[in-house]
């Protein structure tokens, strides 16, 4: 068996947008510039004198991401590939790795802000914290990097990632950097991205053929009465909110869907807190507080989530992912708590159902039919 560390990220055979029931031919990479084959190499092979792993080790080349089903292949078969390094085990230090393989998510080190102290253990400075490996997949026409968006372009990702899990005896050169970036930027799924990315027409959302797929289509149109799941997927690569969103304005990359606080996969929960520059304390007991992390600041993109959860607390924000693409990157949310689109479904009823209690409206509620319709309708994308 190929050890995952070796994997060639190559493009694969996907529907064409819109399409129902062709396909398409391969979607090759642009391998004509050197840069870009300089990049796909280093990304394959290179480990920067660190503990064995490359990008491709958590980069896989049919969804760019990794799923607990990936894990459990590749430990079943080579239990010491650089995956299985101490640093992502359950307890740091290598003794076993059931969240790895039960999840895919890895332990991820996260500086805490000035002004953020974790009550757990108030002199620490670092908080670690089980996230999924976000999917390179159309990452080229994404500005917005990592779940909690810490990350500035494609180069400083490569680096950041180098940093973080290859516990590396040399950092990537500027140049090595930019090549990998350069070769990520021509990773698609979808012919019309790439068309896209290349100066072509924005992909539009298909119609949908079955009487299931247009129904589930109405959830995704802001213009709909049910339009809910348009208030944050909207826009040409449906990462951003839109127009019916009723607590958020039009074209924001950062939202709150309650996946922190369902923790459907039981995770640890920190007890932070945020002394915010007026001196008022905000309290966060999540096992993930998410993009505030990065800002210092939960209440900065959505103000209403504050208080939300009662006085003195905030919900968790996350990175909006597109969903071109969606039923090839499974897991999915920042903690990969749903395996499937059907467990997306399922997580956002319950969401709703909340949201509909909040704001006494019950086009929020979604009927069993519903769900089906809206897993429907994902996979035409």
């Amino acid at each position: 068996m190929t050890n995952h560390s070796t994997f060639v990220l190559l493009a694969f055979l996907v529907p064409t947008l819109g399409a129902c029931g062709a396909a398409d031919d391969a979607i090759g990479t642009q391998s004509g510039a050197v840069k870009v084959d300089n990049g796909k190499h280093l990304f394959n092979h290179e480990t920067f004198d660190g503990n064995g792993r490359t990008c491709s080790s958590c980069h896989l080349k049919d969804t760019g991401t990794m799923s607990p089903a990936d894990v459990q292949k590749l430990y079943a078969h080579h239990p010491n590939d650089p995956l299985f390094r101490s640093l992502d085990s359950d307890d740091g230090v290598g003794n076993s790795y059931t969240r790895l393989l039960q999840t895919a998510t890895v332990r991820l080190p996260i500086p805490l802000p000035a002004n953020v102290v974790l009550l757990d253990d108030p002199t620490a400075r670092v908080v670690y914290l089980n996230r999924g490996t976000p999917t390179v997949m159309n990452i080229g026409l994404d500005p917005v990097l990592m779940v909690d968006g810490r990350q500035p372009d494609l180069t400083s990702q490569a680096i950041g990632a180098v940093d973080t899990h290859y516990q590396a005896h040399r950092e990537p050169t500027s140049d090595e950097a930019s090549a990998i970036a350069a070769f990520q930027r021509t990773l698609f799924n979808r012919d019309a991205l790439e068309d896209y990315a290349n100066g072509g027409p924005a992909p539009t959302p298909p119609a949908g053929c079955t009487a299931s797929e247009k129904r589930g289509r109405a959830f995704f149109d802001p213009t709909q009465p049910r339009g809910l799941c348009a208030s944050c997927h909207n826009g040409s690569m449906l990462n951003e909110t839109g127009p019916n969103n009723p607590f958020q304005p039009v074209g924001q990359r950062f939202s709150s869907n309650f996946s922190a606080e369902f923790n459907h996969n039981n995770f640890p929960v920190h007890t932070f807190q945020f002394t915010l520059p007026d001196n008022s304390v905000i309290t966060m007991v999540t096992p993930d507080a998410g993009r505030a992390l990065i800002t210092g600041n939960p209440c900065t993109i959505i103000p209403n989530v504050c208080g939300l959860l009662g006085p003195g607390t905030a919900g968790s924000i996350f990175k909006i992912p597109t969903l071109w693409g969606v039923k090839e990157t499974a897991p999915y949310f920042h903690d990969n708590s749903a395996a499937t689109l059907s467990d997306v479904v399922d997580h956002y009823q319950q969401f709703f159902a909340i949201t509909a209690q909040g704001t006494g409206n019950d086009l929020f509620l979604l009927s069993d039919q519903d769900k089906a319709d809206s897993v429907a309708f994902l996979q035409l994308l």
